[in-house]
């Protein structure tokens, strides 16, 4: 199976000198598309992080009222025991 065809490195190999001069050439260009990319990116980021805040206020909500319901639940419970067990 090994011998049959050219390997991975033999097929692409020869395309590495190509890549690296497209690449030194496109990246003087392409600093004024990165600038603009970045700059969406950051405003993104920002909706991003002001939703993010919202959420974790209302899960923060949400976790402090499913806490305070835990405490009286179990404080009661309790007071329920010690009413049953006083009566004998």
């Amino acid at each position: 199976m090994g011998s049959q065809g050219n390997s991975w490195a033999d097929q692409w190999g020869s395309q590495n000198d190509v890549v690296e001069e497209d690449f030194g050439k496109k990246g003087k260009s392409s600093g004024k598309k990165m600038e603009k990319v970045s700059a969406v990116a950051s405003a993104s980021f920002g909706k991003a992080k002001s939703a993010a805040a919202v959420g974790a206020d209302k899960a923060k909500a949400a976790a402090v009222v499913g806490a305070k319901k835990v405490k009286s639940g179990t404080s009661s419970g309790f007071n329920w025991i010690k009413d049953k067990c006083q009566k004998k």
